[in-house]
């Protein structure tokens, strides 16, 4: 069986534009006209294939992405939202109802966090919050009430990897949906392929790649993508958090590149973080073999990706990072700023900022200091110049 590569299937997909060009064309329109009643309600039922009705419900360019999101995660089908988080919140109000229940990874993005910990309470639903990497904690924690698992591909900030394959058994054994936010390692893991029911993206990272826009896809089986958009009682369609068209194609065309991309993140990220291992600063980064998680997570990967953008350094204070991140935007290494994927460097000190939502007490209890700082790594092309770049702004503040 040959193997599954998500950019071969990125490549393999040809839209032509209406007028014969090599990129779809955009539909600027909210509404769409019918030459006939019957074809109007067909579309309405969902019976007319081929038709659109209302940009809301769908819209060429919304499909074409979709399409290839899905041939990239392997996925019968996907559907594109304004935001990450209009992707992730109707998935697990369409999974979950008042009285049911979700466990989740307890080290996950804020805006996660908050809505399972502080919004989802107000509709009867909760959430137990535990060590994703502990299976047996994690069936440990499932009731008869829980509907579904999740977690995040790795960990937003502290790069804890899943064991996807692991959770899903346990999802299959207890009929629970297992639900994973994939958005640190796009081509490197394909979690539908280890079992996961729902994957899903914040486009606004690596794939768009380019932090001009936010945007977010489920992807999962066409039964479940035709019930978030069910007109009666779908989550995504009755929210209404629908991606812009022009948006839509922008990111289409960035997809073209990601694996290019993706490759010389990771390079860098390995590179930067190998070497400041050495130095003596506490690196954490799923390629280093100090990495609790680095085996179970060289066995998932597609290794032509590399273990991704992502990696954290712990510089012992708060203000020791603050400091440092302050002088490494002086020095034009990069940009203290939240998110991640952009071809320039971005760092943050996640307590204060990404993950802020999560209770000060609950950040310590996770491992979550305030020396922290999460890096994005950027698409540089000579490295080593990076990395003494950085090093010569640690060793002028004490840090190295």
């Amino acid at each position: 069986m040959m193997k599954f590569n998500p950019a071969d299937n990125i490549q393999d997909l040809q839209y032509f534009g209406e007028f014969g060009g090599v990129n779809p064309s955009i539909s600027d329109s909210s509404t769409y006209t019918f030459l006939s009643a019957k074809t109007m309600f067909d579309t309405f039922e969902g019976n007319a294939e081929g038709c659109y009705l209302y940009s809301r419900h769908s819209s060429p360019s919304n499909l074409y992405l979709g399409q290839a999101l899905a041939a990239m995660e392997g996925t019968e089908s996907a559907n594109v939202a304004a935001s990450g988080m209009g992707a992730i919140t109707p998935v697990l109000l369409q999974l979950c109802a008042a009285g049911d229940h979700i466990v989740s990874s307890r080290t996950i993005y804020g805006g996660t966090y908050a809505f399972m910990k502080n919004f989802l309470p107000k509709l009867g639903i909760k959430t137990s919050f535990v060590d994703i990497t502990k299976l047996d904690v994690v069936e440990a924690a499932i009731t008869p009430d829980t509907k579904a698992l999740y977690c995040e591909t790795v960990s937003n900030p502290l790069l804890e990897v899943a064991d996807i394959e692991g959770l899903a058994k346990i999802a299959k054994k207890h009929n629970l949906k297992l639900v994973v936010d994939n958005t640190f390692s796009p081509l490197s893991v394909s979690p539908a392929k280890m079992g996961a029911d729902v994957v899903i993206h914040s486009l606004t990272k690596f794939i768009n790649g380019s932090s001009d826009t936010v945007g977010g896809v489920t992807c999962g089986t066409q039964e479940f993508i035709d019930a978030l958009r069910n007109v009666n009682d779908g989550a995504s369609m009755l929210l209404g958090p629908t991606m812009d068209s022009l948006r839509a194609a922008s990111v289409l065309k960035n997809l073209r590149t990601l694996h290019i991309r993706m490759k010389q993140h990771s390079h860098n990220a390995m590179y930067l973080a190998d070497r400041f291992e050495k130095d003596g600063l506490k690196a954490v980064y799923p390629g280093l073999k100090s990495h609790p998680s680095h085996e179970l997570y060289k066995s998932m990967i597609n290794p032509e990706y590399g273990f991704g953008g992502m990696m954290t350094l712990d510089v012992g204070t708060l203000d020791k990072a603050n400091e440092l991140m302050e002088l490494m935007q002086e020095r034009n290494l990069g940009y203290l700023a939240v998110s991640l994927g952009f071809y320039k460097t971005l760092f943050s000190a996640p307590g204060t900022s990404t993950s802020s939502e999560i209770p000060i007490e609950e950040q310590k209890e996770m491992g979550l200091t305030d020396g922290l700082i999460r890096f994005s790594i950027g698409l540089d092309n000579d490295i080593e110049r990076t990395y003494q770049m950085m090093k010569s702004c640690m060793q002028e503040l004490g840090i190295l």
